[in-house]
């Protein structure tokens, strides 16, 4: 091999390997159904974690069964400063670039104890839900370029989340996977505190606030092939002006 050749050969390996390391960056969230290690189980609340290959913070997933239908959980999560009532943790938060109900972009941002920098978070989020099925699932995922940096913050690059909801009777249950990189250094007492507190105390005010007045009678708004297009009060259901991408 010439000279010449050698090195053409060295930069398309290195560029190959940083192809398959950016790949691993963005791996897939483990399964739900994956080999999870239960953390704590409170009022029927369980927490798993799971070690990722690709990051030396865990994934965690967390699993409850809610006492609130899926249409009054569902009007929580398209009102966008809904995030301050119900995650753990979450100061401030707003929807962005319009957008429709299947694929839209929200800005949060998470408070940390002092003296830790408080997360700023910038979502592309994608739900899904099929009329048959019953089941809804919502993707969480980071774009931290979507929107300039804030220097008060350290901006969270990699965060990707699953909540896959499943109604059962006037119930609904919740597992919801995740992981994040936080970004900068962090204690490993807080990172494991986390990966516990913040699925934990979410989920039970996501039952609280679920139940305020303003999230009751609400409804899932299917298209003609059955696929999840909104959720609107049932009052509307007969308006003709209803907007499917509510």
């Amino acid at each position: 091999m010439t000279a010449g050749n050698w090195r053409r050969w060295l930069i398309g390996g290195m560029a190959t390997l940083s192809l398959g390391l950016s790949l691993a960056v963005r791996a897939e969230l483990p399964a739900e159904n994956a080999d999870w290690t239960l953390k704590t189980e409170d009022h029927g609340i369980r927490i798993y974690t799971i070690n990722r290959p690709d990051s030396s913070f865990e994934a965690f997933k967390a699993d409850a069964l809610l006492d609130v239908p899926l249409a009054n959980i569902m009007a929580v999560m398209i009102n966008p400063g809904s995030c301050m009532e119900w995650v753990h943790g979450c100061v401030q938060a707003d929807q962005f670039e319009g957008g429709r109900f299947e694929d839209r972009y929200a800005y949060s941002v998470n408070n940390m104890p002092w003296p830790v920098t408080d997360r700023d978070y910038v979502l592309r989020i994608r739900t899904h839900g099929n009329q048959r099925q019953g089941d809804v699932i919502m993707k969480l995922n980071a774009v931290p370029d979507k929107r300039p940096e804030n220097p008060d913050y350290v901006r969270v690059d990699r965060s990707d989340t699953l909540y896959h909801l499943i109604p059962e009777g006037n119930k609904t249950r919740m597992i919801w996977v995740q992981h994040t990189d936080p970004n900068g250094a962090l204690p490993g007492w807080l990172v494991n505190t986390l990966l516990i507190d913040i699925p934990l105390k979410s989920l039970r005010k996501l039952e609280q606030v679920a139940h305020k007045p303003r999230y009751q009678n609400h409804v899932l708004v299917y298209d003609d092939a059955g696929q999840l297009r909104g959720v609107v009060p049932a009052s509307q259901t007969g308006d003709d002006e209803v907007s499917l991408n509510r």
